[in-house]
Parts: C-alpha cells; sequence; structure tokens
C-alpha cells in the first residue's frame, strides 16, 4: 500500500528552508554572499522578504548540484521547488 505525499512546502516556507540550507554550511554560505554580492545583515532581510526567498530560490535553480543536494535533503522533487518559485514575486 503506498503512503499519500505530503504536499509542498509553501513557497515562502520552501524559500526559508533554502535560506537556512544555505547557511549551514560555511562554504555554501560563502559562495552564495560571494556570487550575490549580499552580506549577514542581507540574509536578516530576505527571511522577510518574499522577493528574497525568490531570488535564494533561483540561486539555487541556477546550480543543479546544489539544487539536487537541496532537494534530496528536503525530500522534494525538483520540479516542486521550480513550480514552488513561480508563485514568489520576481
Amino acid at each position: 500500500m503506498k503512503t499519500p505525499k505530503s504536499p509542498p512546502p509553501d513557497p515562502e516556507t520552501l524559500g526559508l528552508q533554502a535560506l537556512a540550507f544555505l547557511t549551514a554550511d560555511d562554504d555554501r554560505l560563502s559562495r552564495f554572499l560571494s556570487l550575490t554580492g549580499l552580506d549577514g545583515g542581507a540574509l536578516r532581510q530576505i527571511a522577510h522578504d518574499p522577493h528574497g526567498l525568490g531570488a535564494v530560490l533561483d540561486y539555487l535553480l541556477g546550480f543543479e548540484p546544489l539544487l539536487l543536494e537541496f532537494a534530496a535533503e528536503i525530500a522534494v522533487d525538483p520540479a516542486v521547488i521550480a513550480s514552488q518559485r513561480r508563485q514568489l514575486p520576481a
């Protein structure tokens, strides 16, 4: 008997999970900050901004190895991440 799939996280929750994923590892965080030009203060603001959370998901969607690692960690299909991203403002 198959167990029913749980619904995907809402887009903002997914963005927060992605931000937490990036900040949980020094190498991932360093690369993210280097490529985006953000600093620690900006990270706190992003956590409260749907545009910023969308940008975090865009960052992951733009680098497939990192996207796949994140998707595996939260047990969500990468296509779901892309779909949920489209629900956040650009």
